[in-house]
């Protein structure tokens, strides 16, 4: 019995083979896989620059944050509310990822790293002398482990 014959139209254009059909797929296969490729190095590019401004010195002073933040606390209290969150960042910019955070565990805020240690210190120099708390929390729990984290300014 000798091989099937090969042709190389492509599909939907009139007759084609079984080997045709398989290569086809193969093809469209591998155009899956690189496209998926190059999704997920756009998306390790974005994470690095996201990275890269956590670490970087922040745009505002103290002077230009506080207006925006107790506009958020006010609006937040006239809706009933004790808390509003004031930032988010990965959970990569605590040295144990966000362990201690999870696990209410004390010094968590040693583990903070970048934009979040300035966060932080941010509360502890002008928030906290004016009766706030801080409330860090893990926002997200990606394939069970923890993600984003939140800081929480409260008042009771």
């Amino acid at each position: 019995m000798s091989e099937p014959r090969t042709t190389t139209k492509p599909a939907g254009a009139g007759i084609f083979s079984a080997a045709d059909v398989k290569r086809h797929m193969a093809e469209h296969q591998a155009q899956k896989a690189a496209d998926e490729l190059r999704r997920m190095k756009e998306e390790e590019q974005k994470q690095k620059a996201v990275m890269a401004e956590f670490h970087a010195p922040p745009a505002r002073t103290p002077e230009q944050l506080m207006p925006q933040i107790m506009q958020l606390v006010t609006l937040a209290a006239e809706r009933g509310q004790t808390e509003v969150q004031v930032y988010r960042f990965p959970n990569e910019l605590c040295t144990d990822s966000g362990r201690r955070i999870n696990n209410s565990l004390p010094g968590w805020e040693e583990t903070l790293e970048g934009r979040p240690r300035l966060g932080y210190e941010f509360w502890r120099d002008h928030l906290r002398p004016l009766g706030f708390g801080l409330k860090a929390e893990v926002l997200e729990y990606p394939g069970g482990k923890p993600g984003d984290i939140g800081f929480f300014l409260t008042w009771k």
